[in-house]
């Protein structure tokens, strides 16, 4: 027996309801990204720090920091690169960099 001519088929019934379902997580998927990315992006970045064993010079701000397994490498806001031990946190290295 045929189903009555104002109702789809069964199939077709079942691909409107997943279409709506598929929407449905769609939007909502969208909506989370967006809201993760607004409160994401918005955060300040984590303040920068270093081993305990290391201080900077009088009146150097750090701008950048890299670790390696013997060495520390900081640049300072005064264009100034300042190489650390990192094991006794003695300043090996300082150098100036040029302005530009």
């Amino acid at each position: 027996m045929p189903p009555p001519p104002d109702q789809p088929p069964p199939d077709v019934r079942l691909i409107k309801w997943l279409v709506l379902v598929l929407t449905s997580v769609m939007i909502l998927g969208v909506i989370v990204i967006i809201g993760l990315l607004v409160t994401r992006l918005g955060m300040a970045p984590a303040p920068l720090a270093l081993p305990d064993s290391i201080s900077l010079p009088t009146g150097s701000t750090a701008q950048a920091i890299t670790l390696a397994p013997d060495w520390v490498l900081v640049l300072t806001q005064e264009n100034e690169v300042l190489l650390f031990d990192r094991a006794t946190g003695a300043l090996r290295h300082q150098i100036a960099l040029p302005e530009d």
